[in-house]
């Protein structure tokens, strides 16, 4: 049998391209939400405004192939091994960041500075 993926929501970023998405995540950034599908809202139960926690994405229309990139894209850097990088492009395009909720509301969650495009697919949420 092989493993499924559920998806349980998505993110709410101001970032519709690639180019638009910064490297990484910014603590001072832009509000962002993390939108709740309607049956798996109950489980933001528990959590807290100003908590920490570790959101799980997936990247999508990403090069699964490459395990060699320069960092930042960058010609003039040597490459590095993806598992180095923050880079989308990797076997399992999964994203990993430690975010403060400002706000929870129903099924969306206020965050700041997430590093990925509008619409990104959300795998999980966890205590940080």
């Amino acid at each position: 049998m092989l493993p499924t993926l559920t998806f349980i929501g998505h993110l709410e970023t101001p970032y519709k391209t690639l180019n638009d998405c910064p490297n990484n995540i910014q603590h001072d950034g832009p509000t962002c939400e993390v939108v709740l599908d309607s049956n798996c809202a109950a489980g933001l139960s528990g959590l807290k405004h100003g908590q920490n926690v570790l959101l799980l994405y997936w990247f999508e229309g990403v090069d699964r192939s490459l395990l060699l990139q320069r960092p930042g894209n960058k010609p003039d850097k040597d490459p590095v091994g993806v598992f180095s990088l923050r880079s989308p492009h990797r076997p399992n395009p999964i994203a990993a960041s430690v975010v403060q909720i400002q706000a929870i509301n129903g099924d969306r969650v206020a965050v700041q500075g997430l590093d990925c495009l509008d619409g990104t697919k959300l795998i999980d949420i966890k205590p940080a």
